[in-house]
């Protein structure tokens, strides 16, 4: 079952997604967690800073010498990010009728993941196909980091499988 149902860009339904919620950007910004100085979040990352920023606004990749940021410069970042991803992701989802729930965690993996990865997932697929409880089961495939299982605890990546774990009782809970 599908909850309020709109659909991305312009289907000719008259439905239109305008972008992530303001209530997904909160959740991704607590979810990243914040560092006002530049990390490598997992070993076998890139460097990230505030959100997990990987790159600036203006396309600059984050380098390890990059001086501190605040905490609203760090959300203004993630919104400029996830706003422009979202102008590509949207184009994945023409004429695939999703809750604002789905977009929400299927745009907050692409934040995580890449709209790369996110344009060959097999969640983008079975949604295609209208399978919409096996998008969510895919979810699952994606618990690797630098080729570690983070499904399994002692891989020092945990916090990768309980995100997607979280993202799909989200998933299933929309269904």
């Amino acid at each position: 079952m599908i909850g309020s149902t709109i659909a991305a860009a312009l289907t000719g339904g008259g439905f239109l997604i305008s972008g992530v919620s303001e209530q997904q950007l909160q959740a991704t910004m607590a979810k990243e967690g914040f560092s006002s100085k530049p990390i490598i979040p997992v070993k076998g990352d890139v460097p990230t800073i505030g959100p997990g920023i990987t790159v600036y606004p203006d396309g600059t990749r984050v380098k390890m010498t990059d001086p501190p940021i605040t905490r609203k410069q760090g959300l203004e970042y993630l919104k400029a990010h996830m706003d422009q991803e979202a102008q590509r992701f949207n184009k994945t989802l023409l004429n695939i009728p999703i809750s604002q729930q789905e977009y929400d965690l299927y745009m907050d993996f692409t934040y995580q993941y890449g709209i790369g990865t996110w344009s060959n997932s097999s969640m983008l697929r079975h949604l295609k196909q209208g399978n919409y409880q096996q998008a969510c089961e895919s979810l699952l495939k994606y618990k690797y980091v630098a080729k570690r299982d983070c499904s399994i605890r002692s891989n020092n990546c945990y916090g990768v499988w309980t995100r997607q774990k979280e993202r799909y009782d989200n998933c299933m809970g929309a269904q």
